[in-house]
């Protein structure tokens, strides 16, 4: 079947409105992340490029464009959490965007909690958080050589999870509310059990 596709190079520019690659590979989970430099000042920021990348250990990464606080806090340091953004907790969640140099904490009205096993601040109205410790980190490759994105992997060593969300001994992603991140200037999506299916892997 013969489609008229829009078709672009990246590196030539994408001749629409707004760049669709992010709403294409997507709606991605957004990393609230959690940090604290070597003084203890705290730091909160959330990442769109954020996801999962192993059952066991499991492994969180998340990217930043840009050398920033919290690329640099988790790696002086070597923790973070990453902190579930909900549609309750999504203004307070876009407030810790801000990129100036505020108390994201404050700012947004949030409980900062110390963690369990690492030096790093949980979101304490965030109903799941991921206590992590740095395996990796690293800028990206372009062909043309580094870019000033910076990746960083952690290996969960903490979970804190609601128990209103677990159900049978199941945990409900769909009760916790949780938002993504799509395209254009602000598009965001809620899980919610009205989209859910089941597809089982064949056997």
């Amino acid at each position: 079947m013969q489609h008229d596709y829009h078709t672009y190079e990246p590196s030539q520019g994408h001749g629409l409105r707004y760049d669709p690659i992010s709403a294409i590979v997507g709606p991605r989970v957004i990393g609230w992340i959690g940090t604290q430099n070597a003084q203890g000042e705290t730091n909160l920021a959330p990442y769109s490029f954020c996801n999962i990348f192993n059952y066991r250990p499991p492994i969180i990464a998340f990217s930043s464009v840009g050398y920033k606080d919290s690329v640099r806090n988790a790696i002086e340091t070597g923790v973070f959490t990453w902190n579930l953004a909900t549609r309750p907790l999504a203004v307070p969640m876009n407030l810790s965007s801000l990129e100036q140099p505020v108390n994201e904490f404050e700012l947004s009205k949030l409980t900062p909690v110390p963690g369990q096993m690492i030096a790093a601040p949980r979101v304490g109205e965030s109903p799941v958080s991921l206590e992590c410790r740095v395996t990796q980190h690293f800028p990206l490759q372009k062909l043309d050589g580094q870019s000033d994105t910076w990746m960083v992997l952690g290996e969960v060593v903490a979970v804190h999870i609601s128990p209103i969300l677990i159900k049978d001994g199941v945990y409900h992603t769909a009760a916790a509310q949780p938002i993504l991140r799509g395209g254009g200037p602000g598009d965001f999506f809620e899980v919610s059990d009205d989209t859910l299916f089941d597809m089982r892997r064949p056997t």
